[in-house]
């Protein structure tokens, strides 16, 4: 008996698909080279134009195509990977007077750009409070609200969240806070990071995430939860960095005990 999975399988616009996708990944079909109008690849394929339509579709999922008005499909171009690990974090990088984000794109070329968007007092979501641990109902936290960008493309939106009771008469409740950013102010504070926790999940994004990424239909986002540590390992910030999956990489080295 065919399964549910292999009828869809079986599809016409499936095998479609798979055939350009397979161009694709060969290089048939370059990074910028146009797909076949909806019209040819019926005539090609010998089918209806909805069923060429529905191939380009699942093509776009996937991340493979793009579709720009007016002109067709293309190939999508293979993008450079922003890659962020454990050393953004090194004290070593303090002499710079960067901060990380800051540095990762000076590394590579780009400008950067930082918009902060909010600094508010909130109640914590549950994973925050659990992780900062703070009450989880009351306004127990700062939420500072930011979107980065590296030559004007936006590259992730960042949800930092700190202490209030420990914040709240600082620089950090200002959008400029001075040389090696948060991290530098909590120093001040007392609070120098020497082991963090990041907790990584690939989602779909929300909608305000996908318009504000400009992510074509299909594209994930990888999401950290980033737990930062003192020398009491003490919890003392909490951010989430919400990244385009196609345009970034996490690299971490580690030594084993």
């Amino acid at each position: 008996m065919t399964t549910p999975s292999a009828a869809r399988e079986g599809l016409p616009s499936r095998r479609i698909a798979e055939d350009l996708r397979k161009k694709i990944l060969s290089g048939a079909l370059g990074p910028g080279d146009k797909l076949p109008s909806e019209r040819a690849l019926a005539q090609q394929y010998e089918t209806a134009r909805n069923t060429a339509r529905e191939a380009v579709r699942l093509l776009a999922e996937q991340g493979l195509v793009t579709a720009e008005h007016g002109r067709g499909v293309f190939v999508r171009e293979p993008q450079r990977l922003f890659r962020f690990g454990s050393d953004r974090y090194s004290i070593a990088n303090r002499s710079t007077g960067l901060t990380p984000f800051r540095l990762e794109a000076q590394r590579q070329g780009k400008t950067p750009r930082i918009d902060v968007v909010g600094i508010t007092r909130e109640t914590p979501p549950a994973d925050v409070a659990e992780r900062l641990d703070v009450p989880l109902d009351e306004e127990s936290v700062v939420h500072r609200e930011n979107h980065y960008f590296a030559d004007e493309e936006p590259v992730q939106v960042v949800s930092t969240y700190l202490k209030w009771e420990e914040v709240k008469d600082t620089r950090l409740m200002q959008p400029k806070t001075g040389p090696n950013g948060i991290y530098g102010r909590l120093e001040d504070l007392g609070h120098v990071m020497t082991s963090g926790r990041d907790e990584i999940t690939a989602r779909m994004p929300s909608p305000e995430e996908a318009s504000f990424l400009r992510l074509p239909s299909g594209v994930p986002v990888l999401e950290v939860l980033h737990t930062s540590l003192d020398q009491d390992q003490r919890p003392f910030e909490v951010s989430r960095y919400v990244h385009r999956a196609d345009r970034t990489g996490l690299l971490y080295e580690f030594p084993v005990q």
